[in-house]
């Protein structure tokens, strides 16, 4: 029972302080044979994704989602912190650590009571160790607890910041894409306004806007399951307007140079399909075409009377066919296992964007969609 005991202990520790390692200091792996952070949060999410669809729908389920992530967080930290207390007190149970207690027989709650104080440095005294060895182990735990207290609290700054400079890109597609974002709008709002020459640089933007997602969300893959302050946005959302955007310039716009278009769509479909890796999303082809026939044509021919040279012929079509099958299966996989709704590539009917929105009045007064009239984008 004394061997056992210590394997049990020793198998709790390592494995919380290898798992605490890779998650906050060393996290760069796409994939591993076993983590127990991912673990906990795909079992964790299965039974709040089950709690969500069955008694939750539309604002609401969308507010029961948002609170996973960090209340998930913390779970994962007080996992940790209960195995390294059991962990130690696995390990003074094997040995019958001597101690001087005030409260009784010595059990095995004993131990954990004192792996616990000794964990948090409270220094009561009411339970102490008699022995070296329990002594020794004491000492470890203390300065154990302390050290990984304060590495847990350097972990949650940056998690912030990098949730901040995810959401900084995404609200900025407001005004450029609409709400929720759409390659159709960005690429009408450039035609109607002339502001084509911006195109490469707003493309390269979001080149690094989708490394850092890749690199962000892969070491830290809760922050998959953080969800924007809007509603009708998400990074998925971002992430798959990217892409519809950069096909439709590699493959229908004649007058733009495709180079940093596919660019933009290399390192986009990469976050795509190693985030799907990391999050056990296979991909799944959308249930509807985002981009059916009728909607194709208008989008068309609104960009030529914008301006916008245009490729054709069948072979347009069936290329950006053989695109979107190399990215929509993954963005829509990513978006059915975490609750998120793809946007159309055209939206069927203009929408106000959320800088047009307050909570007083559904829109500012004098102002319509930016792909609208043209008095509209005086006003803008």
């Amino acid at each position: 029972m004394r061997i056992v005991g210590t394997l049990i202990g020793l198998v709790l520790i390592v494995m919380t302080l290898v798992d605490g390692f890779e998650t906050i200091l060393q996290p760069r792996r796409v994939m591993h044979r076993f983590r127990f952070a991912r673990l906990f949060y795909r079992s964790a999410w299965n039974l709040w994704h089950a709690a969500a669809l069955g008694r939750f729908t539309g604002k609401r389920r969308e507010a029961f989602l948002s609170i996973f992530a960090p209340l998930s967080l913390l779970g994962l930290l007080a996992t940790w912190v209960v195995g390294l207390i059991f962990g130690f007190a696995f390990l003074h149970a094997s040995i019958h650590t001597d101690v001087r207690s005030y409260d009784g027989p010595v059990t095995f709650g004993t131990y954990v009571y004192m792996s616990g104080t000794t964990f948090f440095t409270l220094g009561y005294g009411d339970v102490t160790p008699i022995t070296r060895v329990g002594r020794i182990l004491a000492v470890g735990e203390s300065g154990l607890g302390f050290g990984f207290l304060a590495v847990i609290v350097s972990y949650l700054p940056v998690l912030s910041q990098a949730f901040s400079r995810r959401e900084v890109t995404i609200s900025l597609l407001d005004a450029r894409a609409g709400s929720p974002p759409s390659a159709g709008q960005a690429l009408e709002r450039w035609a109607r306004l002339g502001k084509q020459a911006t195109v490469d640089s707003t493309l390269a933007a979001w080149e690094i806007w989708a490394a850092e997602l890749l690199e962000s969300h892969l070491s830290f893959p809760v922050l998959s399951y953080y969800r924007s302050q809007h509603d009708n946005q998400s990074w998925i959302a971002a992430l798959a307007s990217m892409l519809d955007t950069c096909a439709l310039l590699m493959v229908e716009v004649k007058s733009h140079d495709s180079y940093q278009a596919q660019l933009t769509f290399a390192m986009a479909r990469h976050a795509a399909v190693d985030l799907g890796l990391v999050l056990k999303s296979p991909p799944l082809p959308p249930d509807q075409d985002r981009l059916p026939p009728e909607l194709r044509l208008r989008l068309r021919e609104t960009l030529r009377v914008a301006g916008m040279a245009l490729h054709e012929g069948p072979e347009v079509e069936a290329r950006l066919t053989e695109l979107r099958g190399m990215y929509e299966p993954f963005v829509n996989g990513l978006a059915q296992r975490l609750l998120f709704t793809l946007p159309p590539i055209v939206p069927s009917e203009p929408t106000a964007d959320n800088w047009q929105r307050s909570a007083w009045m559904k829109r500012i007064p004098g102002i319509g969609s930016l792909a609208g009239a043209a008095k509209d984008e005086e006003h803008f």
